[in-house]
């Protein structure tokens, strides 16, 4: 099973890493967008329930991190359906592998692929005002890594069902997007009307994000507004990763190689 995993992740993998408009436009979009939004909001924008010193382009930032793993598990699962259209996911359906394996292998590519560049993306740290400690960048890297993988395997739901690569976008804009601009990385659940908060509390990417702003902030938490336990944040995203990727596998398994 392990020999399986790691064939199919590394081809992900080498597969992504070959198509550069790809890996350019997963991370070029949220660094323009944090770019543009950061220090356009920055002068008439200050974020609900933070401390005065907390810049919109400091609070941003960890909302971007999410931003670029976001768009990397969009265009990691796109190719579950230029598979399907080449006839090569429907060669591994008759092959002697688990669905579970298949599903592992695409959500591990989609994640290696999204933390590498979230990675890369924390190196700016410095230039948003984040002071990171050994502590912090290692407790971001485990929570980036939780976040990818749940996200990965959202698209892999929608990948599994969808032929065709415009309608995958489609939906994909629809639930994943709004998703990211609900979970307190645009802004803030203090500042939102009663009704959206609830809708913000309900969001499980609401947890993953505070658990990522948390984790940036762990050797200064006086800097973080209002936000859940870590501990409880990070709870709920494993459990958020793990129910997600059974989804995945049940979609995967009703799958049929035609």
């Amino acid at each position: 099973m392990l020999l399986q995993i790691y064939t199919l992740w590394k081809r992900e993998v080498v597969r992504f890493v070959r198509q550069r408009s790809r890996v350019t436009g997963a991370f070029l979009q949220p660094l323009v967008f944090w770019a543009l939004l950061g220090v356009g909001f920055n002068a008439s924008f200050r974020p609900a329930g933070t401390p005065g010193t907390v810049s919109y382009a400091e609070y941003f930032y960890p909302g971007v991190i999410a931003l670029v793993l976001l768009f990397t598990a969009i265009f990691a699962t796109i190719s579950t359906i230029e598979d399907r259209k080449q006839g090569f996911l429907q060669g591994v359906l008759v092959a002697p592998i688990a669905r579970t394996s298949i599903v592992m292998s695409q959500a591990l590519g989609g994640t290696t692929l999204a933390l590498m560049q979230g990675i890369i993306f924390l190196l700016l740290a410095p230039i948003a005002g984040v002071a990171l400690s050994l502590s912090a960048v290692a407790a971001t890297i485990v929570i980036m890594a939780l976040v990818a993988f749940a996200l990965t395997n959202l698209g892999l739901i929608i990948a599994w069902r969808i032929d065709s690569t415009q309608g995958f976008h489609a939906i994909m804009n629809l639930i994943l997007l709004p998703i990211w601009m609900l979970s307190g990385a645009f802004f803030p659940a203090a500042g939102a009307p009663g009704w959206l908060a609830w809708v913000m509390r309900l969001n499980p990417m609401t947890y993953g994000m505070a658990a990522l702003r948390e984790s940036l902030y762990l050797a200064h938490p006086g800097s973080l507004g209002s936000l859940p336990d870590l501990t409880f944040s990070t709870v709920l995203t494993v459990a958020f990763a793990l129910v997600t990727y059974l989804a995945a596998v049940r979609v995967a398994s009703r799958a049929v190689a035609v």
